[in-house]
């Protein structure tokens, strides 16, 4: 019989203006897969630093393997009761080595001299235990995401870690890469390790959860097994109501051509690129990981340097020699990663809406008009539902969507005409999807252009007018989305490389997640 090994019973946490965490409570036993589940902003991930010792909390009991913990957790008094926490986030020095990520900050040493010798024959171990194959040697730099996240799962094991919080740990990783995981934690659990994995890709639950505990807006919700509970009330129970439509769609005329691209070329990621944009309508960019994709938009919106291409919008050929000449003309990008490219996370959500329009809100000697901010802020939290308590807090402090939000309104406030997005759903719950799908809606009815990057099957089949699809670097077709097809889009997805034996296994094994 399995043994409780987390019992957090009426946890509360408070920052400031905020209460983040109401009387909640969590159970985890050995061999489980528990599913954390919430919207952005429930409180699963705040839930989680507490018990691994990154927070403290303000009330409630924690029993760790039957022990009550009556002191306030730290990062090491967790490790050393066998906690580990996996961040969506990596946290890995890149200029070292595997075996020196492993053992950063427990540095085996023989008579005060680094053991470089035994820190790898260790990590080898726990490696080959893993059947992951990476060698202690290689530079954490050099290995893909994918890689990198096995050898954060190797770290928490070094430190004789039973319980594991994998936060988000498949946003950035293609199919196969999601199996060697999961073929990972059916590895842990039958160790005994007790697992609590928190993801807003719901599809994946089926595949390895045992249960699920889910939150809303900082309170506990419900906990049940996994097969006595079904995916709308899942759903349901996270958002507090019943989402009736996952792809919401608008229809209306589609207007003149706003943006052309042609023979667009940088480097062997982007070749001989094609594309127009109409007023009005969304076009999606589909493909595999290494398509091409978001180097596309990159060089587009003059983030990477183009070899050859002409861009036009509004039938005039622009000058990009960087993003501030593509911003200047109405022509933006919403970066993959938000919170590196897209927001300053420590600036407040006024200072992000405000910073990329200063040529428009400043005097001429360099004085903001504080009149003419105060506009474009309550016109952006105003026109895209953007919650928050105050514009003074920190971006960083937003949901994922509502951060999506935030980097949409600020291009807005200066009358864009095309808005790139690239993966703008990554990493957020199921309603705050529907909220972005919403927003995208919106500028197509404003006549604003769309073009948008996805990885997600559905998404891209479901938002789309049109679809174009990307294989090594080329534009392999395109596609009108109520004609299209997942098997006519993973052809062209997949005409140039040989990915696998045969289209239906790739189709079966879900590279492009559907």
């Amino acid at each position: 019989m399995s043994e409780c090994i987390v019992k957090m019973e009426h946890i509360s946490k408070t920052f400031p203006g905020v209460k983040a965490l109401d009387d909640v409570s969590f159970y985890l036993n050995s061999g489980e897969v528990m599913a954390l589940l919430g919207e952005n902003g429930a409180g699963k991930s705040t839930l989680m630093k507490i018990l691994s010792g990154v927070y403290t909390r303000d009330e409630g009991s924690i029993e760790i393997f039957g022990q009550e913990v009556q002191e306030q957790l730290t990062p090491k008094k967790a490790q050393e009761l066998g906690i580990a926490i996996i961040h969506q986030e990596l946290n890995m020095c890149g200029h070292l080595t595997v075996a020196e990520n492993i053992f950063l900050g427990r540095e085996e040493t023989r008579f005060g001299v680094l053991s470089q010798a035994h820190m790898n024959k260790e990590s080898k171990r726990i490696l080959d235990d893993l059947k992951i194959d990476i060698s202690p040697t290689t530079i954490i730099s050099d290995l893909p995401v994918s890689k990198q996240q096995m050898v954060e799962i190797a770290k928490a094991l070094s430190t004789n870690a039973s319980i594991l919080v994998m936060d988000e740990p498949t946003s950035a990783l293609t199919s196969k890469e999601i199996d060697e995981l999961f073929r990972i934690i059916r590895q842990l659990k039958a160790q005994g390790k007790g697992i609590a994995y928190i993801s807003h890709r719901l599809e994946e639950l089926a595949h390895i959860v045992d249960s699920v505990t889910i939150m809303r807006d900082g309170k506990f919700i419900l906990s049940s097994k996994f097969q006595d509970i079904t995916m709308p009330e899942i759903i349901s129970n996270m958002v507090g109501r019943e989402i009736k439509e996952k792809f919401p769609r608008v229809e209306c005329l589609r207007g003149e051509k706003l943006l052309e691209i042609r023979n667009l070329n940088a480097g062997r990621a982007v070749r001989d690129i094609n594309i127009d944009v109409y007023a009005g309508e969304i076009v999606g960019i589909a493909g595999l990981m290494g398509a091409g994709r978001t180097e596309t938009t990159r060089a587009i919106f003059g983030a990477d340097p183009k070899q050859s291409g002409e861009i036009v919008l509004n039938g005039k050929a622009l000058k990009i020699r960087g993003p501030v000449d593509a911003i200047r003309q109405g022509l933006v990008l919403a970066p993959e990663d938000r919170k590196k490219d897209g927001l300053c996370t420590k600036l407040s959500i006024r200072e992000n809406i405000a910073l990329p329009n200063l040529d428009i809100i400043c005097s001429k000697l360099g004085v903001v008009n504080k009149k003419a901010e105060n506009r474009i802020v309550k016109k952006a939290v105003q026109n895209f539902s953007i919650k928050l308590a105050t514009a003074e807090a920190d971006a960083g402090s937003l949901s994922g969507g509502n951060q999506q939000k935030v980097v949409v309104s600020k291009w807005l406030a200066r009358d864009s005409k095309v808005v790139i997005f690239d993966e703008p759903t990554r990493g957020i719950d199921v309603a705050a999807k529907v909220e972005i799908y919403n927003l995208m809606n919106q500028l197509k009815l404003q006549g604003i252009g769309v073009l948008f990057v996805s990885s997600e099957m559905p998404e891209i089949l479901g938002i789309s007018d049109r679809i174009i699809v990307m294989c090594d670097g080329r534009i392999t077709g395109e596609i009108e989305s109520k004609a299209a097809t997942q098997n006519e889009i993973l052809e062209l997805a997949t005409r140039f490389e040989n990915k696998v034996e045969k289209l239906g296994e790739l189709a079966e094994e879900g590279y492009i997640h559907g």
